[in-house]
């Protein structure tokens, strides 16, 4: 975009380079002006140009589902959203999730494949809940039993390791069933002890005292389940949430395993279909979620942004491998590109899926919107989106230089 730098000429089109590489647009004849020229884009019919309007942003969902299958041909399996087995320090699990269970839904937002359930994960709220529970004394006494294991672990050899992990598992299981909280305490105890003793050593001096408080923060939704062939709505199920050490601020983790989907052609085809799908969703409900207050002006960035959140992937990804910062990338690309389908289809002038909001007006009342009233419509738009590309990129320079 821009300034043209060169250009040549073929056939009946002008190609032309220009100074700024942030996008690319083509421009027909007749689309913004006046054209006696029968074979013009204003001459043709308006199925015509309804098709010509609507293909850029379908080219771009088409590019992004042939990114997400490179993204997902590495996989040896896919992953689901039936849950397998807890971790043994599983909040979900105490709070009503089970195994079997296939998510359908949280917090409101319908799940169909692991994008849709990280993006639900990631953008729920953090909740004040009450801090006498049950549910959360049984939490806090299997993160004690997890910190213990963990402490005394590290001394351990790799067939005590797993001696201890066993016992940890059945602690697991004991404490989640308790009736009440001097039984669950009692449970944390006596496990703790059994570890101990795996390992030849005395029992602890001092047990874990369970703080209680009035209030917890929690990752806290409802999640709705496929159970048994019945649809059942779990309300009030914690996910693991931890203070993290950098920003000291809540942080979630999942805590329970998902069963795997076999890789063939045929998953590979339905898998890529399913989660374009869903990155589309995903756009969707962010740009529903800037409108709401849900998300912040710090939420959105421009292309410097961009540059630099593909910078902090790759990096972070390179820590594990090359290959897997290129599918990193890749991944970037192709939530972009959707991204890039979806926003130019919102009906704004300028956009186009302004342009297509003229084309519907023209189609019901068999009569077009007067070109230059159309232009004016455009125009408005097109300085509204410069002004926001420009406050964005100044939020994106401030972000980079003094951080944020």
């Amino acid at each position: 975009m821009g300034p043209k730098l060169f250009s040549f000429t073929k056939g009946e089109t002008t190609y032309s380079f220009r100074l700024l590489p942030i996008g690319g647009y083509c421009a027909m004849e007749g689309e913004d002006e006046e054209s006696d020229n029968p074979r013009a884009f204003s001459k043709a019919s308006v199925y015509k140009r309804m098709i010509i309007v609507v293909a850029g942003a379908v080219m771009n969902i088409l590019f992004g589902f042939a990114l997400m299958m490179i993204t997902l041909l590495p996989n040896e399996v896919f992953s689901s959203t039936t849950v397998s087995s807890f971790a043994p320090y599983s909040f979900t699990a105490v709070t009503g999730l089970e195994e079997g269970d296939e998510i359908i839904e949280i917090n409101d937002y319908k799940i169909n494949t692991s994008t849709d359930f990280s993006f639900a994960i990631y953008t729920m709220p953090i909740k004040e809940v009450d801090g006498s529970t049950l549910e959360i004394y049984k939490e806090d006494c299997l993160f004690c039993l997890r910190n213990h294991c963990a402490t005394i672990s590290q001394s351990a050899n790799e067939e005590q390791i797993k001696s201890i992990y066993d016992i940890w598992v059945k602690g697991f299981d004991k404490i989640i069933g308790a009736s009440d909280k001097d039984s669950a305490y009692s449970l944390m105890c006596e496990y703790i002890d059994k570890i101990s003793e795996a390992l030849s050593l005395d029992k602890v001096d001092t047990y874990p005292e369970i703080e209680e408080k009035e209030t917890r923060k929690r990752f806290n939704t409802s999640v709705t389940v496929i159970r048994d062939d019945k649809e059942l709505v779990l309300e009030d199920v914690d996910f693991f949430t931890y203070l993290d050490s950098a920003t000291e601020e809540p942080a979630l983790s999942i805590d329970f395993y998902v069963e795997p989907i076999e890789k063939s052609f045929t998953t590979l085809i339905s898998q890529a279909f399913k989660n374009t799908v869903a990155v589309t969703r995903m756009v969707w409900s962010s740009f529903v979620g800037l409108i709401t207050g849900q998300f912040g002006i710090n939420e959105v960035s421009g292309p410097v942004g961009l540059a630099s959140a593909i910078t902090d992937v790759a990096s972070e990804s390179l820590k594990v491998g090359f290959m897997k910062a290129v599918m990193s990338i890749v991944y970037v690309m192709t939530v972009i590109t959707i991204n890039l389908g979806v926003v130019n289809m919102l009906p704004f002038p300028a956009l186009d899926g302004g342009r297509f909001v003229m084309l519907l007006i023209e189609a019901v009342f068999k009569k077009r919107v007067p070109q230059r009233v159309e232009g004016i419509i455009n125009g408005v738009g097109l300085a509204l989106l410069l002004l926001l590309m420009a406050v964005i990129t100044f939020k994106d320079i401030w972000v980079l230089i003094f951080g944020g």
